[in-house]
């Protein structure tokens, strides 16, 4: 394969890694917003999850209690958004933004305090953290050309938590439109009313809604921390919340639409450093700059009109009272 081959494909590879948390979240916020809830602390509930996993891997040795601990964590960020929002009509937004400020400086206190690492978690050993997973004939679809590249690059050696990412979204999918569950909770986004005249309770709806989307942002924030990372830092995060947040606008609020917007975002970032400096055919090198700003101008045409008009839950946002 020449060089350029070989970087498309690296930077595809880089796209699942750096697209997994952005998939979790905006599951997340699929689930959190067609119920009717503003979900802006998905930010918040992600970076609490990653301090957790990599503080319990740490001090148990298990990368899946790790995971285990994000979600509770993450949980419990979800229902103090949901005992504002939900139980006392509080401002959804006002409520989000609250929660990702307490997550910001929640997580550097417990871990100056646990650590005395400057905020951050000790460094992950290789028993702590999840590690590349190798599919079946990896060793004979090595000598075949090109595929052999393909499947042992970009399809075998990402780490579990990749390939479970990529699974929930069909079962997001599922639930949302095959279940009884799915249909009561796209109608509570759209005519809370209706739901509760039959008989199904608007509250516990939405506190269902909230607590899939703290176990989604959970296994996201273990992501960032046990297999992305080897430990956690401060502000780790980096705005992937609010990236996925943007992710389920493009999708409209669906999931197949949603998977495909956070693996172009994934994209974006894997391209911008993969292909510095590499010449690219009938253009040559591309410029620094260039690669840099590529994921504001994409992210800019996208909402130029590309998506078309994205409708959101109509009682999105709005505190319903019976």
């Amino acid at each position: 394969m020449s060089e350029f081959a070989l970087q498309l494909l690296y930077t595809f590879d880089g796209t699942i890694r750096l697209a997994t948390p952005l998939i979790l979240c905006a599951m997340a916020g699929i689930f959190s917003e067609r119920s009717g809830v503003i979900d802006i602390s998905l930010e918040g509930k992600l970076l609490t999850g990653a301090f957790v996993a990599a503080a319990v891997a740490h001090t148990t040795g298990s990368p899946w209690l790790g995971v285990g601990g994000a979600i509770l964590a993450s949980v419990c960020m979800s229902m103090i958004h949901g005992f504002a929002c939900i139980t006392h009509r509080g401002n959804q937004v006002v409520s989000g933004l609250a929660i990702n400020i307490l997550a910001s400086g929640l997580t550097v206190t417990i871990g100056i305090a646990l650590f005395r690492q400057g905020g951050q978690t000790p460094l992950l050993a290789k028993g702590e953290r999840f590690g590349p997973t190798e599919w079946w004939l990896v060793d004979l679809f090595n000598h075949v050309p090109i595929l052999g590249t393909i499947y042992r690059e970009l399809i075998s050696g990402h780490n579990m938590l990749v390939y479970l990412a990529l699974f929930l979204v069909p079962v997001s999918a599922f639930i949302l439109y095959k279940t009884r569950f799915g249909l009561r909770l796209r109608a509570v986004g759209e005519v809370p009313a209706a739901v509760d005249s039959a008989g199904v309770s608007v509250i516990w709806l939405r506190y269902r809604a909230l607590i899939l989307a703290g176990l989604l942002c959970g296994i996201a924030g273990a992501y960032l921390s046990t297999a992305q990372g080897a430990g956690f830092v401060r502000e780790m995060s980096a705005g992937k919340g609010y990236i996925a947040l943007a992710a389920v606008i493009f999708g409209k609020w669906r999931p197949v639409p949603a998977l495909l917007a956070c693996l172009l975002f994934g994209f974006l970032e894997s391209a911008s450093s993969r292909l510095e400096g590499v010449p690219l055919p009938l253009i040559g090198e591309v410029p620094t700059q260039l690669m840099l700003a590529l994921p504001y101008i994409m992210t800019v045409l996208l909402l130029a009109g590309f998506i078309g008009k994205a409708n959101p839950p109509k009682a999105i946002g709005e505190p319903y009272i019976k």
